[in-house]
């Protein structure tokens, strides 16, 4: 978040040390809805990663390209729809759009590398924006998560057409949701914060079949 006064860009951190009583998204949801554990016959599970931090960068990409690799030593995806993840699995880079990328990060990084990220460009035309606040990331893993996918979003998520390292915008039930596939059997779903009790109680439902369990 920032402040323009006197022509000059005023950052702060968006996670201070105020003692306020912090709730994922879905919180509500697991009180209102239920969270089944996972049995020996789940299909399927989903597990809430809240709190992450989510940058959208916007900008050259040629200029971000060399940020990201300075600063967090991660490259820029080389092809639309491709989903960059580092060697630790907990940093991951996507490509949106022609000049827009979603970085996400561990909750609590994301602030100071903001701040290095914007060093790090200098006088570049680009944007960052912190948006973590506003959505949330849902993981989906188990041998029928493609089948519970395949009835809940209009985009073809058959292995041929969706490996591993790729990331589309696309219509679940009647929301819009950013899916993602980073590993073989770990799918990804980036959610509006508004929209996610939505999309957890239509997993539930559509996976009943699978024996859905969440992880908490």
């Amino acid at each position: 978040m920032s402040n323009i006064v006197d022509d000059k860009i005023k950052t702060f951190d968006t996670r201070t040390e105020a003692k306020v009583p912090v709730e994922s998204p879905l919180a509500y949801s697991y009180r209102r809805s239920g969270a089944p554990a996972p049995g020996k016959d789940s299909g399927v599970t989903v597990r809430e990663r809240p709190f992450l931090g989510h940058l959208v960068l916007r900008g050259g990409a040629i200029v971000l390209d060399e940020a990201l690799r300075a600063v967090l030593d991660i490259s820029l995806p080389g092809e639309p729809q491709a989903l960059v993840v580092d060697a630790s699995g907990e940093r991951s880079v996507q490509w949106i759009s022609p000049d827009e990328w979603l970085l996400i990060v561990p909750g609590g990084e994301e602030f100071e590398l903001e701040n290095r990220l914007r060093d790090a460009l200098g006088d570049a035309h680009f944007a960052i924006t912190n948006v973590g606040g506003g959505q949330t990331l849902l993981e989906l893993e188990g041998a029928a998560s493609s089948e519970l996918l395949m009835k809940s979003v209009i985009y073809d998520v058959h292995p041929h057409h969706f490996p591993v390292g790729k990331g589309v915008t696309t219509v679940f039930a009647k929301t819009s949701v950013i899916l993602r596939r980073p590993a073989e059997t770990r799918w990804e779903l980036v959610v509006r914060r508004s929209f996610a009790d939505y999309v957890y109680r239509w997993l539930l439902d559509a996976g009943e079949e699978y024996a859905i369990g969440v992880v908490r």
